[in-house]
């Protein structure tokens, strides 16, 4: 698979989460496993997370994206997400979500803020061109 993380130096960085009561992580560890071959530093986390634990997570690892998996409606909980997130000084950070996300809920949550909806079937090489362009435009608004 061609990274395309070659020109972001240090590699992107990227957490992986579930928010909620979604336990269902087949998917997000997938993606963890081919983001970490891509070339991309990924912290992941057990699933039923709260967006606090995310935040100050995202914080301390100085991540360039926060990518959210959803199977089941927790993703409804991501634009909660993106104002703690702009609340913490963190609005750069770019977020993603992957999973079984309606087009009208995919609507709101571009409305709130997150960058980019994945659907089951994503091909890879997408998810990572996705996330290196998000991490390039995260370092770009980062606060000095």
């Amino acid at each position: 698979m061609t990274t395309g993380t070659s020109a972001l130096s240090p590699p992107p960085k990227i957490l992986i989460t579930k928010i909620g009561l979604d336990g269902h992580d087949r998917g997000s560890r997938i993606v963890a496993a081919f983001l970490r071959d891509a070339g991309m530093e990924v912290i992941y986390t057990a699933p039923w997370q709260r967006i606090p634990t995310v935040v100050k997570l995202a914080l301390e690892e100085d991540v360039d994206v926060i990518g959210v998996s959803s199977l089941a409606t927790d993703h409804l909980l991501l634009p909660k997400m993106m104002v703690a997130l702009r609340d913490a000084g963190l609005g750069h950070i770019r977020v993603v979500v992957g999973g079984i996300i309606p087009d009208n809920e995919e609507r709101e949550l571009r409305a709130a803020g997150v960058s980019e909806v994945f659907h089951p079937g994503s091909p890879s090489e997408l998810i990572v061109s996705c996330i290196t362009r998000s991490a390039a435009e995260a370092r770009a608004a980062a606060p000095e």
